[in-house]
């Protein structure tokens, strides 16, 4: 377990240098430099519980609980903070659609799903610390990596336009936002684009409500109505100090298909996370990458006992690094415990969940796109033959399955009337790794291609940072 010991004078960080994980500066600033990553993580955060229906405080909670969990396990060595994961949105929405998870009330089943993923990915975390990385590479190479990535972010536009329709000008406005904050500002506010934008999507509904506008929903008493885009319901009401709501998994064993191809995209997105860390402090953080992955296991099925979303780590908060050079574990202890202290505020967190489905559609079609341009970035990075007749289908295949939501085998014969399919999702991640495996085999067999397919490691996370070279 590091030990922190004062970097410099504690004030100063010199040109060149860098505060390493081990290091810190005085409390005063670390304090301080804690609470700004909960600001930068706090915009894409809770979109995710917002978008699906988990208790924002909740989500929170159990956010602070999975980061605290990987500093424990990784030995307080790698800094990263644990939020929200999008991978998450696609299953959790087909859940909600079959009637699985009891039409948006019953979040059981779902939660049993997101527990599930955790476990996969717990295991897959010891397989890793025993045996190195150098199997996924193999089982999972950039083609294939990338076009997961890519078709679990493309999956969700229908899910973005359906929020986008319900106040179009609120939508408009706040993708607008995003995007002029992102290039007009440098540092940490540009960096923070989602959250400012949303807040001032939030503003322009103000505005609309306050000039008489309103649109299609339901009242504070769920009575399909003309209401204002944002509704108070419920935040005087709640109290100032108190636990967020708890929801607890039931056993659906078809959760566990429709949940799985999420563990390749965290697989991904953690590895990512570690490499780039590394490029970044001049650390060699090989052995730490499957207690990395066992940690965000361990938090996700933390997450689906209580009813949070899922877990992993964060690239916004990666960006705070990159930009202050500081790497010290105790700023995310900070961070950890100012998310958990803002968790225990009920209030805090009704008033969290009164963003309007308009500003979520806005930074939705942000979002969703920038998950599925990752898995481009992550065939560009890694310089991924689309002239090879392997790559081409594989990827072509796959990701007309998964963002036209290909649906097959009702999984409850014996009761057609739940309505359970395998999704997109589940059809296209699948699909990716078998035909790129069994067109693979048959080529080599008939030498109809080349051996270039798998030059380069697929393990690239959300950062979309340059990365090491895959451990040995």
């Amino acid at each position: 377990m590091a030990i922190w010991h004062l970097h410099g004078d504690g004030v100063n960080v010199a040109a060149g240098e860098v505060v390493r994980p081990d290091e810190r500066l005085t409390w005063p600033r670390t304090v301080g430099m804690g609470m700004q990553h909960v600001v930068a993580m706090f915009g894409a955060t809770f979109l995710v519980p917002l978008i699906t229906g988990f208790p924002p405080a909740t989500t929170l909670f159990f956010s602070a609980i999975g980061t605290f969990t990987f500093l424990l396990i990784t030995g307080n060595r790698l800094p990263s903070y644990l939020g929200s994961s999008f991978a998450f949105l696609a299953p959790i929405a087909a859940a909600k659609a079959s009637g699985m998870a009891g039409g948006g009330v019953n979040w059981g089943a779902a939660l049993f799903g997101v527990f599930c993923a955790g476990a996969l990915l717990a295991l897959v975390g010891v397989v890793v610390h025993f045996a190195g990385a150098a199997w996924i590479d193999k089982a999972m190479p950039p083609v294939v990596t990338g076009t997961i990535v890519m078709l679990i972010g493309f999956n969700l536009a229908p899910s973005a336009w359906n929020n986008y329709s319900a106040a179009p000008v609120t939508s408009t406005i706040t993708v607008v936002a995003i995007l002029l904050v992102t290039v007009l500002f440098k540092g940490i506010i540009g960096r923070l684009s989602i959250l400012i934008g949303v807040i001032i999507g939030y503003v322009a509904a103000l505005v609309q409500d306050a000039a008489g506008v309103r649109v299609a929903g339901h009242d504070c008493a769920g009575v399909a109505a003309q209401v204002k885009q944002i509704q108070f319901c419920g935040v005087k009401e709640a109290a100032w100090v108190g636990l967020p709501p708890f929801q607890h998994p039931t056993i659906s064993w078809a959760m566990l298909l429709l949940f799985a191809p999420v563990v390749l995209a965290l697989i991904a997105e953690n590895i990512g996370h570690v490499k780039s860390v590394a490029l970044m402090t001049g650390q060699n953080y090989d052995r730490v990458t499957g207690r990395a992955l066992l940690s965000d296991g361990i938090a996700t099925m933390f997450a689906g006992l209580g009813g949070g979303s899922g877990t992993t780590t964060y690239a916004e908060n990666i960006g705070v690094m990159a930009a202050t050079r500081i790497y010290s574990t105790a700023v995310y202890w900070v961070a950890g415990a100012t998310a958990l202290a803002l968790s225990l505020i009920p209030k805090f967190g009704i008033l969290i969940a009164t963003i309007p489905p308009g500003v979520l559609g806005g930074a939705g079609t942000v979002l969703y796109g920038m998950i599925g341009l990752l898995g481009a970035r992550i065939w560009i990075e890694n310089r991924v033959d689309f002239g090879n007749s392997v790559n081409l289908f594989t990827a072509a295949v796959a990701l007309i399955a998964g963002i036209a939501n290909f649906s097959f085998f009702p999984f409850d014969a014996a009761n057609p009337a739940a309505g359970y399919r395998i999704g997109g999702i589940t059809v296209g991640a699948f699909a990716a790794i078998i035909i790129y495996h069994v067109m693979r085999w048959i080529a080599r067999r008939r030498g109809t291609f080349g051996d270039d397919l798998t030059a380069s490691p697929a393990s690239v996370g959300r950062e979309g940072l340059e990365q090491a070279n895959p451990d040995e």
